[in-house]
């Protein structure tokens, strides 16, 4: 992954200008979904359509093939991880989330991804970690904020 490109809009998602996040937001997303062409993209567009037809399986054979075709991409990992967390097999949805992190240590959704893994497995410490991790990549991010302080308390 080109850093250059990435790294301006990682210092304008700590913009106090909400604008300047949601677009930098908006843009790193595009980055990391076309991180390998047009083919990637039509396998994760193609995955995305089966499990909203809830065909969870055939969904999970399209990411996973993407993935051992192409082991570094980060947002297959991350959308395989999205479809194991949707039906609620969280240790698989955080391995995965840990493989996104592993290709892209600033990818704020996987680490927010982890964080909701972790809190669903009563990991309370744990997701509050990867929440605060997610938060120094979008320290302005709400619902980070929320769920750190909502693990806090079931953690106390």
């Amino acid at each position: 992954m080109d850093s250059l490109s990435i790294n301006p809009l990682l210092e304008d998602l700590k913009n106090p200008d909400a604008t300047v996040r949601e677009q930098a937001t908006k843009k790193i997303w595009r980055i990391w979904f076309q991180q390998k062409g047009v083919y990637g993209l039509e396998k994760i567009d193609h995955s995305q359509k089966l499990l909203d037809a809830g065909e969870i399986t055939e969904a999970e054979s399209v990411l996973t093939k993407l993935i051992d075709e192409q082991p570094d991409f980060a947002e297959a990992w991350n959308r395989r991880a999205f479809l194991y967390y949707s039906i609620g097999d969280y240790q698989k949805s955080l391995t995965d989330c840990q493989m996104v992190v592993h290709f892209n240590p600033v990818h704020f959704g996987a680490l927010h991804g982890m964080g909701l893994c972790h809190a669903a497995l009563g990991e309370y410490g744990e997701a509050i970690k990867a929440f605060q991790r997610a938060l120094i990549i979008q320290p302005y991010s709400l619902v980070n904020q929320k769920l750190i302080l909502e693990c806090t308390f079931r953690f106390s």
